[in-house]
């Protein structure tokens, strides 16, 4: 089992993070662009290795990334290279940030690592006033788009105690982020509002298998377990979907803005 816990096992598998896991649709970023002032001033909550942060900075964001892990932060580090990127590694609930002097508090798929009292305290100390605290999410999905690969693999998930648990995967047209809830029960924040992306991902079996090693609960698996299962799954694939995944998945940015 890895050492660390679950928010810093990614720096593990840095490299593969950055070479497997999805972007984001260039229309989420259109969305958010024009919500916001010409070449605003970014805080991005959890950047890894920068698969929001080079958008951010292509729309022209002047960008305060700030990663707790020391090895994504250097894949960040050597992959975005721009003037308007400073890269701040720490934790966002510690580590001292100038208040009150960010056009945008922004995070992707990383907003959930946060402590909730402090997922709006937080931004409420960083933002300007009337400053936009903007949240991606991406939610697996239950859709035919899959061929039935998620339920047919469960039972591999299962065999190393690894089986979903919890609700099960929402249909497109009902998937709600977490962060709207928290949003609109906040007098802090006001004009909260979610807006939907589909955004489905396709890999090879081998790509799958990286994309199942980047995430925490893979990583904190004993080794064999890991081997096996990652083995197994990629087997599967193989022989039972043409060495083809496809990952239904929908993009949610949920915005809103502090103070009227």
């Amino acid at each position: 089992m890895s050492e660390d816990g679950p928010r810093d096992s990614f720096g593990n598998v840095a490299a593969i993070y950055d070479r497997v896991r999805p972007g984001y649709p260039p229309a989420l970023f259109a969305d958010l662009f024009a919500m916001l002032p010409p070449r605003p001033r970014v805080l991005e909550v959890g950047a890894g290795t920068g698969k929001a942060t080079r958008d951010l900075i292509g729309w022209g964001a002047i960008v305060n990334a700030v990663e707790l892990g020391p090895g994504m932060a250097d894949v960040l580090q050597r992959v975005v290279r721009s003037d308007n990127l400073v890269i701040t590694v720490g934790d966002f609930e510690e580590v001292p940030i100038e208040r009150h002097t960010y056009d945008c508090v922004f995070s992707a798929t990383a907003y959930h690592w946060i402590a909730p009292a402090l997922q709006i305290s937080r931004p409420g100390e960083l933002l300007k006033p009337t400053g936009l605290l903007a949240v991606v999410d991406l939610i697996q999905i239950d859709s035919p788009d899959d061929s039935g690969f998620f339920a047919a693999a469960q039972p591999i998930y299962e065999r190393y105690d690894e089986g979903h648990s919890g609700p099960p995967p929402p249909k497109r047209e009902n998937a709600d982020p977490p962060m709207r809830t928290v949003l609109e029960a906040d007098e802090r924040f006001t004009r909260v509002e979610v807006r939907r992306y589909a955004w489905n991902q396709t890999y090879t079996a081998a790509q799958y298998r990286e994309l199942m090693l980047s995430y925490s609960v893979t990583q904190m698996m004993e080794p064999a377990l890991r081997q096996g299962l990652l083995d197994d799954m990629q087997a599967f694939i193989e022989h039972e979907f043409n060495g083809t995944v496809v990952r239904p998945l929908l993009a949610t940015l949920t915005t809103a803005a502090l103070g009227a």
